[in-house]
């Protein structure tokens, strides 16, 4: 079950055979905001910068009145009617090809929440996407996702169905943290072990409602994109706990 959830005008929804859908190549729009990580548990969790030519494959589930009425991850409050879903990194706003393997029932929903954080499921939709495909009943269902687009454009005269705008990668400032104390020694020993290699690393500090944090970042990027690789090849070089984030974190 999710954590988080969602509400949105209901786009339109049909039943077909499930075919591989392929998002138009129309000019990227950049979504508002900028993806964080977040932290379920014990497990982080990194939204991904741009959905262009996703598609995956599992288990997915569905969530009803227990949360209808809250407030979702995006801010917008969750109504069991509308066509929605919760993913763990697709982007909001993203329209979501969502086919049920199992008797081939098609829909288009929109995500806005995030989850659900049970092991082996890929998908949260909302009630009326789920009895749309047939799995209230069961509860889950086999499914294959393909992400359509940010943006769903009307309907142009004599066109078959809508158009989308695959999202852009997220613009603004990102960092990769290395670590994070509550010593200041700490953070400035990780720092000057960072400089005989990286003339980068710095130092910020923040409040965590308990005490004071020292984070210890390196580098300044001005895609999630360019940070994510700075993050990988951090990580290959030993820093096991790098992690890209945006500056403001």
């Amino acid at each position: 079950m999710c954590k988080f959830l969602v509400c949105c005008s209901v786009p339109a929804f049909l039943f077909y055979g499930c075919t591989t859908v392929t998002p138009p190549v129309t000019p990227p729009a950049t979504p508002p905001g900028h993806p964080k990580p977040y932290k379920i548990g014990k497990n982080w969790y990194k939204p991904l910068p741009h959905a262009r030519g996703f598609s995956q494959r599992g288990k997915a589930s569905w969530y009803g009145r227990k949360f209808h009425g809250r407030k979702t991850a995006n801010g917008e409050i969750y109504d069991m009617y509308a066509m929605t879903a919760a993913h763990k990194t697709l982007p909001f706003g993203i329209y979501l090809s969502v086919c049920n393997i199992e008797n081939n029932r098609k829909i288009e929903v929109r995500v806005n929440d995030r989850g659900p954080f049970v092991r082996g499921r890929i998908l949260d939709l909302s009630y009326t996407a789920a009895k749309k495909l047939g799995m209230v009943g069961p509860g889950t269902a086999e499914v294959e996702i393909v992400a359509l687009g940010a943006i769903a454009q009307p309907k142009q005269p004599g066109s078959t169905g809508r158009s989308y705008i695959p999202g852009n990668y997220y613009q603004g400032n990102f960092t990769v943290q290395i670590g994070a104390f509550s010593e200041l020694e700490n953070a400035q020993r990780l720092k000057q072990e960072l400089g005989r290699s990286y003339g980068n690393a710095y130092i910020t500090i923040s409040y965590n409602g308990k005490g004071t944090l020292y984070r210890v970042r390196v580098g300044r990027f001005s895609t999630l994109e360019q940070a994510n690789k700075h993050e990988e090849y951090m990580i290959q070089n030993g820093f096991k706990g790098a992690l890209a984030i945006a500056e403001d974190n």
